[in-house]
């Protein structure tokens, strides 16, 4: 008999409904993804709406770092088509973040390395599966854990930073 997936809320730096920007940078061991926050802004008053850029300087920029993580992607669907996610009966919804409990992923892996001669199911015990869902995208990743931070400055800037920080 096989477990149903389920999803739990997790909590992590808003993300911007309007244009969160993010962007992921990836080794074989370290994943970091940089995102602008949704915080208040007081000089916002609905009328005077700005473009952003992943270059625009004083931003809230949440940085979420995985370290070590087993596997990420990172694309459709976007919060127009949230909808014909696997998940979505389940609750997956737009702007949000999420841990997928009983991860068909992470069993498909764990199924998937069952060739190696070193194999054991404990090798895939301790990952967790999660969920952010962006604007234009949704990111899915592997991780025993993860961490965030808020940072200010430029999303590119950002990201540079914290990859620059853990080498």
């Amino acid at each position: 008999m096989s477990i149903c997936e389920s999803l739990l809320p997790i909590e992590v730096p808003l993300l911007s409904a309007g244009a969160p920007l993010p962007h992921v940078f990836a080794g074989e061991g370290r994943l970091l993804v940089a995102y602008l926050a949704n915080t208040p802004d007081p000089s916002f008053d609905s009328t005077n709406p700005r473009s952003v850029s992943p270059l625009t300087g004083n931003q809230p920029v949440a940085i979420l770092t995985a370290d070590p993580y087993l596997a990420f992607q990172f694309g459709p669907p976007n919060d127009e088509a949230i909808s014909g996610h696997p998940l979505y009966q389940s609750g997956l919804r737009a702007y949000e973040a999420f841990e997928v409990c009983n991860s068909s992923w992470i069993a498909s892996l764990e199924k998937a390395n069952r060739v190696h001669s070193s194999h054991t199911a404990e090798l895939f015990s301790d990952y967790r599966h999660f969920i952010l869902t962006f604007h234009d995208s949704t990111l899915e990743f592997i991780a025993k854990s993860f961490s965030t931070s808020l940072r200010e400055g430029a999303v590119l800037t950002a990201l540079m930073e914290a990859a620059g920080e853990g080498a």
